[in-house]
């Protein structure tokens, strides 16, 4: 997928980002920004909770995930991770998945999920900065079998015939996040996904309110009013108001969170 030829600002979202390190196309800057991305820039899905398109091209990306103190979902963060790669001169390219987490292994689910395909001297990489509260903190070789240590979980690729499995070790047992295979997706594949999971009734997104950060210590997530914290001791909290819930995600998940939420979280009944 050819993105260069559209300009992203990228001295600020280094700056959102906060890296200050090498520009190469190396493996080096690769595993750094796939670190620094989402310790900055939080999963969220404000917008179709709030009833609010979710816009894909690159102005919107930028204006929303850069310069307007916001997160997003799958296809947000790994498009602007992208664009990013490609700016600097990464062989990059988007993949689609099937999610399994929380299902059956043989479940039939949509391709609803993006990460990408870098192409290096060392061999082919996928990045994923947009899965939530398991999303990878560094870059994967494709390798089937190999167990890989980021600096959060360690993750393994299984491959099965044409199709490749993304495991993680969750206290002790490889749980399945996705299925997916090496055919290139393009923008409007992404963005036929995207207008369902933003705007149909039957989309998760749409009813319920989900925030996920890493930070260096462990994992911070949120599911409706619910705060979970992996790492060090762990908590599990429960948000009684809606004032506690958005003081949470300005203060634990960073989001300059956008007007309406109190009224989105009372519809919804979260709080």
């Amino acid at each position: 997928m050819n993105v260069a030829t559209q300009t992203i600002n990228l001295a600020a979202y280094l700056r959102r980002v906060k890296y200050e390190g090498p520009l190469e196309p190396t493996l080096e800057t690769l595993s750094a920004l796939h670190l620094h991305h989402p310790l900055a820039i939080a999963f969220e899905n404000l917008d179709p909770l709030l009833r609010r398109p979710v816009n894909l091209d690159l102005a919107s990306l930028q204006e929303k995930l850069i310069f307007g103190g916001r997160g997003g979902y799958c296809f947000e963060h790994n498009l602007l991770f992208m664009h990013v790669l490609s700016t600097l001169g990464f062989q990059v390219s988007g993949l689609a998945a099937r999610v399994l987490w929380g299902r059956e292994e043989d479940a039939v689910t949509p391709r609803g999920h993006m990460l990408l395909r870098v192409e290096l001297p060392e061999g082919t990489y996928l990045a994923d900065v947009g899965f939530g509260g398991l999303t990878l903190t560094a870059p994967l070789r494709l390798e089937a079998g190999l167990e890989q240590e980021t600096p959060h979980e360690s993750f393994r690729l299984d491959r099965d015939g044409d199709t490749w499995r993304m495991r993680a070790d969750v206290d002790g047992e490889w749980r399945c996040l996705y299925r997916f295979s090496l055919e290139e997706q393009f923008p409007v594949d992404y963005e036929a996904t995207n207008y369902f999971l933003s705007t149909s009734p039957a989309s998760h997104f749409r009813n319920s309110l989900i925030a996920a950060r890493p930070t260096p210590e462990g994992r911070y997530a949120l599911l409706n009013n619910r705060l979970n914290v992996h790492g060090g001791n762990g908590s599990r909290r429960e948000l009684k108001e809606a004032e506690e819930i958005e003081a949470v995600l300005w203060d634990i998940f960073g989001i300059d969170v956008p007007e309406g939420l109190p009224e989105a979280l009372k519809r919804e009944a979260i709080a």
